[in-house]
């Protein structure tokens, strides 16, 4: 026997190892100090805990969760934000609501998307509709751009033409309203997106704190304008406008590696030790993944001792079953046998 192909959906087998190891450790790092502290903030991984949801459909419940809670909180922030908006006519301030609006309709797309990716495959999506949640995330990018330009438009707008600003107290106070708001939302987008590997859910939620900060940059325009300085509502809308392109960059590498089938390589190093760990196998030519929305599949080549065509069968269930072991968000992993000669 030279070679065997075997896929599998099931997984049983003896692995032959302890595992007083740590499934979370990778093996690369991270900025620490200042910088780090901002890549934690603004950069979180959607993989951090990976092991904590090994089940699909409990994975796109807590997904849908998530958005629902997140919508409702935002959209109570933007109707508090838009009522003081109407008669403070702080345009910083209305840039801030037209960005959490924006922020609140993102979830819509993803809820969609979270409902596709329960049914099964069809004869013309053998794969699922899983791949729906990338899409989702690309309207997010679009939404974040546009929420950009508008916020933009609206401060030179208001450098041009300026309008008195009234009620500043109130334009402080939902500022902070916007701040606590979003970092709630922030907080539990970015929780649920780890938990269940979503880069679009994890990355909705840097949104969501991104505007978080830019609510305090409301609080910063009002101040400036109780200080004598008017124009600072209008400069904070551009700075806002500006910080909303920053985020936007980030937000496009996220989703477009996932589209791109780039994989952390982390979760690589997980699918070779996983492997390594039957006795059988001397070495681990080739191990493949992709992200199909929030969940894995893979193929990996390993190398074993000649041995009969039954064995090899028995040796592809259990490499297949070791790998979802070690990784709950695999899915599917086809391995290939490959004897030595």
């Amino acid at each position: 026997m030279t070679q065997h192909d075997h896929v599998h959906d099931h997984g049983a087998g003896p692995h032959g190892h302890d595992h007083s190891h740590g499934h979370g450790e990778h093996g690369h790092s991270h900025p620490t100090g200042f910088k780090g502290f901002l890549y934690g903030i603004f950069v979180p991984h959607s993989h951090d805990a990976v092991d904590s949801i090994d089940d699909a459909m409990e994975a796109h419940a807590q997904g849908i969760r998530a958005l629902k809670i997140s919508l409702v909180v935002m959209l109570a922030t933007t109707v508090v934000q838009a009522v003081i908006v109407a008669f403070s006519g702080s345009v910083a301030l209305l840039a801030d609501t037209i960005h959490n609006l924006s922020d609140a309709l993102t979830a819509v797309p993803l809820w969609i998307a979270f409902v596709l990716s329960r049914r099964v495959a069809t004869r013309k999506y053998t794969y699922g509709f899983n791949r729906a949640e990338d899409l989702a995330g690309l309207f997010i990018v679009l939404m974040i751009a546009l929420s950009s330009i508008v916020a933009a438009y609206e401060a030179i707008d208001r450098i041009v033409n300026p309008r008195p600003v009234e009620n500043i107290g109130w334009v402080i106070a939902a500022g902070i309203v916007g701040f606590l708001g979003n970092e709630a939302v922030a907080v539990y987008r970015i929780r649920v997106g780890r938990k269940i590997g979503s880069a679009a859910l994890v990355a909705d939620g840097v949104h969501a704190r991104t505007d978080g900060f830019t609510s305090l940059a409301v609080v910063a325009g009002g101040v400036g304008v109780l200080l004598g300085f008017p124009l600072a509502d209008p400069i904070v809308g551009l700075l806002i406008s500006a910080m909303i392109a920053v985020l936007l960059v980030g937000t496009v590498r996220s989703v477009g590696r996932r589209l791109m089938d780039g994989i952390e390589p982390e979760l690589v190093d997980r699918a070779e030790h996983a492997l390594t760990h039957l006795a059988q196998v001397k070495s681990v030519e080739q191990v493949r993944l992709r992200w199909v929305g929030h969940r894995l599949r893979g193929d990996a080549v390993v190398t074993v001792a000649p041995m009969s065509l039954a064995e090899a069968d028995r040796l592809a269930v259990a490499a297949e079953a070791s790998v979802k072991e070690h990784m709950p968000n695999v899915d599917e992993m086809a391995v290939r046998v490959t004897a030595t000669k």
